[in-house]
């Protein structure tokens, strides 16, 4: 493979962060593709000339159609320690997230209840607790407009279920291509506009603080907004 098919953001011998593109999956499914996660086992493999199984740990996962920060545990360890991290909420997740429609409110925090419908891929929101729902909470604000759609920061507090996505749904936010959740149309390369901007975490062996930022996907509204930020 070539190595150059991986957009990779972040490397040491415990890590790998990627930036995922909408249209790969992180593992397996029905369609067959090739999953993430072989890539960046095959990537280890071809640059660190090693032999026999690579170690490639899947601390995470993100929706195929988001793209955006991805992180993978290069050693044992780490992924243990990652994935204690990840379960105690303590790594800052930061998204973006083109909307249809601006919200009534410039920033606000948002608390549901979501049920996850295994058969439909699709979670339902509610107000109160449910059988089997789960709680759901995320802050947001407006950071840009153009004609047509909004720019939402998204600041996640739990990992739930396409969380991003039912929530701003409801709020009559609904994400630019995002069909299962109310869209006028899809994107034409089947993407939705939701990006995991950043993460910020403590590196599993070092101690230290890591930011990673992804670039936004190499679309003009993408780039328009990201180029607008700028000025």
């Amino acid at each position: 493979m070539n190595q150059t098919d991986l957009a990779v953001l972040f490397e040491d011998n415990h890590l790998i962060v990627i930036n995922k593109r909408a249209s790969e999956i992180v593992q397996g499914d029905k369609t067959g593709d090739e999953p993430l996660v072989e890539k960046v086992r095959e990537y280890i493999r071809t640059k660190f000339a090693k032999p026999g199984n690579v170690f490639c740990g899947l601390v995470h996962r993100l929706d195929r159609p988001t793209s955006g920060v991805l992180v993978f545990a290069r050693t044992s360890k780490a992924l243990e320690r990652m994935n204690k991290l990840f379960a105690e909420k303590h790594p800052e997740k930061t998204y973006w997230a083109v909307v249809e429609k601006a919200p009534l409110k410039k920033a606000d925090s948002l608390t549901n209840h979501l049920t996850r419908n295994e058969k439909q891929n699709k979670s339902y929101v509610s107000e109160l607790p449910k059988n089997g729902s789960k709680e759901a909470r995320l802050s947001y604000k407006q950071i840009h407009q153009s004609d047509r759609y909004t720019l939402l920061e998204v600041r996640l507090e739990t990992g739930r279920h396409h969380q991003i996505r039912a929530q701003l749904s409801t709020i009559g936010c609904i994400i630019k291509g995002d069909l299962k959740y109310g869209a006028k149309r899809s994107n034409p390369d089947g993407s939705i506009h939701l990006h995991a901007r950043s993460l910020r975490f403590k590196h599993p062996t070092r101690e230290e603080e890591i930011t990673i930022v992804a670039p936004v996907p190499n679309e003009p509204l993408w780039q328009w907004f990201e180029q607008a930020l700028k000025h």
